[in-house]
């Protein structure tokens, strides 16, 4: 697979077989994406990889603590204006669809927002953390750390999800993996297989076109 089309296929999965990553294949991938690009060679990315027991563990503590904890950071910026407010929503609603859940159904939706503390199933949770001195350009960093790790997953017949949903859960996170105290968690990933018969898996998100956010200029 070259990576036209590992960007092409790469979706996020929300629904996973049970099935066990072996912990090699998940240590080659997390490795390999170290080649991720980081300004001035920071490689300010701090990674935990859970499975099993210890991931279990995680699970049951989030699963006692429905309300979560105060976050670290805004995952969005408050008041959030167009057309970023649409693109949420309409991502939103297009997710919800595939289920079946209608807005007013709140219950049913905060469920099935619940399941993002179960990491969808997946077999491997991933935590993504830096150094609190750290800055705007170094989060970039991780950022491309991580969609290194989800396109080389994809390359492997492996599925991800982003998860910034762990950003409710900081000190949880932080003493299931004994982070230090002097970094915080980022972002939390699902790694797996999909199950193919799961209907949210079937979302595919929109995107705007070239012209909505892009310009060219100088070009023959």
């Amino acid at each position: 697979m070259n990576v036209t089309d590992a960007v092409a296929a790469r979706i996020s999965i929300r629904a996973f077989k049970p099935d066990p990553v072996p912990g090699p294949l998940v240590r080659e991938i997390l490795e390999a994406a170290a080649r991720a690009p980081s300004g001035g060679n920071l490689q300010p990315w701090r990674v935990y990889a859970l499975a099993g027991a210890p991931l279990d563990a995680l699970k049951a503590a989030v699963a006692a603590n429905p309300m979560g904890e105060p976050p670290e950071y805004d995952v969005y910026p408050p008041n959030l204006w167009d057309p970023l407010r649409t693109r949420r929503f309409e991502c939103g609603e297009d997710l919800y669809a595939t289920i079946g859940v209608p807005r007013e159904d709140k219950p049913a939706r905060l469920r099935q927002l619940a399941k993002n503390g179960e990491l969808f199933g997946a077999p491997v949770g991933l935590f993504f953390c830096i150094d609190r001195r750290c800055g705007p350009p170094q989060w970039s960093d991780v950022g491309m750390y991580m969609q290194t790790v989800m396109l080389l997953a994809t390359e492997r017949g492996l599925d991800t999800c982003a998860q910034e949903y762990w950003a409710r859960y900081p000190k949880t996170v932080a003493r299931a993996v004994g982070l230090p105290d002097d970094h915080m968690l980022f972002s939390g990933m699902a790694l797996g297989w999909r199950d193919p018969d799961a209907p949210i898996n079937t979302l595919r998100t929109r995107r705007d076109p070239f012209e909505a956010w892009g310009e060219m200029n100088g070009f023959d």
